[in-house]
């Protein structure tokens, strides 16, 4: 035990220089100076091989991009802010439909739509870009962007899913997905960052609402975490019923913890528990790979072959979400476990997915932990897990060094 809290300086300084590198490498080859917004499709060592931009990398890019600024204080660069700024404009401008306030999924370089999903996630972070661009230029029309993009959510979320999902066809059951409610809970999270006192009762109302859809997941006794389960908390039948996603259950554990820190007076002890025990800790034990290590990417909860040809690779945001619910799991309970459990995520990741020479992370491992695909951007993968996992870690080990001197 006292090698792991010997290494916490080790972890500090790694992680520090770590996420140094990561945003110098997309503030070196992601920026596009002619369209604006920022190019996502980035090879190994900065070559851009696709054009096409992925608008909920768009978002998530203007919200690190400004959360650095906001946070960090050798980030608070007028560069930094500068590009968070014109990626924001380019948001309002090309992503977001004006009449509808949907999000295209794809654009063409020069900002034509390509494609929409029938999804909620760009629009979250359409929100999330705004809201903490509104705090970084202290810009009330930032802030009001965010404001109408959280009304259209809860309405499609609560009211009506038409302008999302369209029409359904009979056999097209609508299901309580996970990934849903945690994005609504990191959204209510984010919104609370104004500090706005007459909003508070509606976050909480809306907070309590998502943690309990998100507790409906746990299924067979605790055991497991479903990705889908009916509206009502049953267990679905056929393969995307027993789907379990170990990084998504993980990343809900720690917007658990957050929201027991955003709402002290409604949590109590046992959804700490809930959070720490059925979607950080329970989930990392299935989910590790004990012959090869690292957290598989799907898996099937009657130990069946999952239908997605990738459910065995080793991805790195799964390794981000991990990374940040051990170390904010041993912020709130102080108990060593969890600082051994982000020790064999570090050391695993640290040995396989960081790139030190040309920057940021290689994000797609196969089974054995060998580098699968070399790129560092594309449709799914952006400057965003990498580096607000190492942003938030570099956060908490400042806080548990100072707390342990």
């Amino acid at each position: 035990m006292a090698v792991v809290v010997d290494r916490l300086q080790e972890y500090f300084d790694q992680i520090r220089a770590d996420l140094d590198r990561t945003v110098d490498f997309w503030m070196k080859h992601s920026h596009d100076k002619e369209h604006g917004g920022f190019l996502n499709c980035i090879g190994k060592t900065g070559e851009l091989y696709d054009e096409t931009k992925y608008c909920w990398l768009q978002g998530r890019q203007v919200w690190t991009y400004a959360r650095l600024y906001n946070d960090i204080k050798r980030f608070r660069k007028p560069e930094i802010l500068e590009e968070a700024v014109q990626g924001g404009k380019f948001l309002m401008s090309k992503v977001r439909d004006p009449s509808t306030y949907r999000c295209y999924f794809s654009l063409t370089r020069d900002g034509k739509p390509i494609k929409i999903q029938r999804t909620i996630f760009t629009e979250c972070f359409y929100l999330m870009a705004m809201s903490e661009l509104a705090i970084a230029t202290k810009d009330d029309t930032y802030l009001n962007e965010a404001i109408k993009m959280r009304d259209k959510l809860f309405f499609w979320t609560d009211v009506d899913d038409t302008d999302i999902v369209g029409s359904r066809l009979p056999g097209d059951v609508p299901a309580n997905t996970m990934g849903v409610h945690f994005m609504l809970l990191a959204v209510i999270s984010q919104l609370m960052r104004h500090k706005k006192e007459e909003d508070l009762e509606f976050y909480q109302e809306k907070a309590i609402h998502c943690v309990g859809k998100l507790q409906l997941h746990i299924q067979r006794n605790g055991a497991v975490i479903l990705e889908n389960v009916s509206q009502d908390g049953d267990e679905l039948p056929g393969c995307q019923g027993r789907l379990m996603i170990p990084g998504h259950a993980i990343e809900a554990g720690w917007f658990l913890l957050e929201y027991t820190d955003n709402f002290p007076n409604d949590s109590d002890e046992n959804l700490v528990k809930t959070a720490l025990q059925n979607f950080i800790l329970n989930p990392f034990k299935t989910g590790w790979d004990k012959e090869h290590g690292g957290l598989f990417y799907m898996l099937d909860a009657d130990g069946l072959s999952p239908t997605i040809l990738e459910w065995n690779m080793k991805l790195w945001w799964p390794h981000n979400e991990a990374m940040i619910a051990f170390l904010m799991a041993y912020m709130k309970t102080k108990d060593q476990l969890y600082l051994e459990k982000f020790a064999q995520v570090f050391d695993y990741t640290y040995t396989h997915f960081v790139d030190e020479e040309h920057g940021e992370w290689f994000g797609y491992l196969n089974q054995q932990g060998d580098i699968s695909m070399d790129f560092k951007g594309g449709p799914f993968k952006g400057c965003f897990h990498v580096p607000r996992c190492l942003m938030i870690c570099e956060q908490l080990l400042q806080q548990i060094t100072v707390n342990k001197q």
